[in-house]
């Protein structure tokens, strides 16, 4: 797995706990009786390396923060500064403002510097401190301001949209040749970046989740055919929407983007409400957001700013479709929709994410000083990794349907395999 150096590294580094740049992590550690062993992917390790390509006292780093909100991303933001001064002693890091259009100096939004007292308390506020926005970053405007900056290194913090700009951004500044180690730190609440086990947030996120089932429970449980129904995060991946099911064992019904489900028939999902109400006189039911978008194949498909495809609400339209089919057969309901995205992503990290928050800040730092560009940090087999960022936005991870994530589910709603 070729990561891209800037060049050879010449400058001492003033950290400890060196790692070997010929250090790999194989991508498969199962190996079967009698079946000669593949390794996958051979990842370079990441880590503190003893030479660096750039001296630090010169070293000006810039920070950008992309995409919707995720619990850690100040927790990111403070160990990518702590280190970057405290660790390397580098000579000035700046936040750039409101995601990638604070590259563009006709936005005006000028950026901000980040020094130890800056960021001391931010790690324990939801949001970013930095601002965020959607869109494509303006290539050439932003080169032309990242130079004009002497900015050496610079992390970006978002999903595969920010990571598909930043390593345009490492493209373009090599074809200039202005010498920038661009480095991404993933940043995905729905927790569906490829080699990367666990996205920072995703923890934080199934335990804000979990209350809201709880409370969802308390009221579905409380009226006469109480049907609770919630909404979660997941636009291609139901990790979170699995995650939240499993940690509470009070769901009754999970529909993720993996496993299509029908509405109608004898097998579909209304059905099986039905009668689960009627035996038991309530449920509670998750939906992914991404989950059920080909029910709505009629629809127009149109896209955000960042160029993702805006899915239809499967939410109130599966609300919806609940109430008619009660009313169809004239059974009482009481319907609760709960829709928590905003409230959840806006959340300070837990402790699990915080700690996760700083290690990849620091990997991130360590790959930046040694001159590393066009990657991302991963994690694998609890390790962290260096990825390439054209591998990293290649495709993203979902739920298996057979594995023990989604069988675990099953076994905890008791719902069907499949609905209709």
């Amino acid at each position: 797995m070729t990561i891209t150096s800037l060049g050879p590294c010449r400058f001492p580094s003033p950290r400890g706990g060196f790692v070997s740049d010929d250090d790999r992590i194989p991508e498969k550690i199962l190996q079967r009786a009698g079946v000669a062993y593949d390794p996958g992917a051979l990842f370079e390790l990441a880590g503190p390396r003893e030479r660096l390509f750039f001296d630090p006292r010169r070293v000006r780093a810039g920070i950008v923060t992309c995409g919707g909100l995720c619990p850690g991303l100040n927790n990111v933001v403070r160990s990518l500064v702590r280190e970057l001064i405290a660790g390397y002693g580098v000579a000035e890091v700046i936040g750039f403002r409101m995601g990638y259009g604070g590259l563009d100096p006709k936005n005006g939004h000028e950026p901000m510097v980040l020094a130890h007292a800056s960021v001391d308390d931010i790690h324990q506020q939801g949001g970013t401190v930095l601002g965020t926005s959607r869109g494509p970053v303006e290539i050439d405007a932003a080169v032309d301001n990242l130079i004009r900056r002497r900015i050496d290194v610079l992390f970006c913090i978002g999903g595969d949209g920010t990571q598909r700009g930043a390593f345009a951004l490492s493209e373009a500044c090599k074809a200039r040749g202005h010498a920038l180690a661009v480095v991404g730190v993933p940043k995905t609440i729905d927790n569906d970046v490829r080699y990367v086990a666990r996205t920072f947030g995703y923890l934080t996120a199934l335990e804000e989740s979990r209350r809201v089932i709880d409370a969802a429970h308390n009221e579905a449980r409380s009226v006469e055919n109480g049907v609770a129904l919630v909404k979660l995060m997941g636009r291609h991946a139901g990790f979170i929407a699995a995650g939240a099911t499993i940690a509470s064992q009070d769901v009754n019904f999970t529909l993720v983007p993996e496993v299509p489900f029908g509405l109608d028939g004898g097998q579909g999902f209304l059905a099986a409400l039905r009668r689960r109400v009627a035996e038991r006189g309530h449920a509670v039911a998750v939906v992914a957001e991404g989950a059920g978008q080909d029910l709505f194949s009629m629809v127009p498909q149109t896209t955000d700013a960042s160029g993702n495809v805006k899915l239809q609400d499967i939410g109130p339209f599966l609300a919806e479709a609940v109430r008619r089919d009660f009313a169809d057969v004239q059974m009482p309901l009481t319907l609760r929709y709960f829709d928590p995205g905003y409230q959840i992503r806006s959340c300070a990290a837990n402790c699990e994410d915080a700690v996760l928050c700083d290690q990849f800040a620091r990997q991130a730092v360590h790959a930046a000083m040694a001159g590393r560009t066009g990657v991302v940090v991963g994690f694998i087999h609890g390790t962290f990794v260096h990825v390439p960022t054209s591998l990293i936005v290649s495709g993203v991870k979902q739920l298996d349907p057979e594995g023990p994530i989604w069988q675990a589910v099953l076994a905890a709603t008791q719902q069907p395999t499949r609905f209709g």
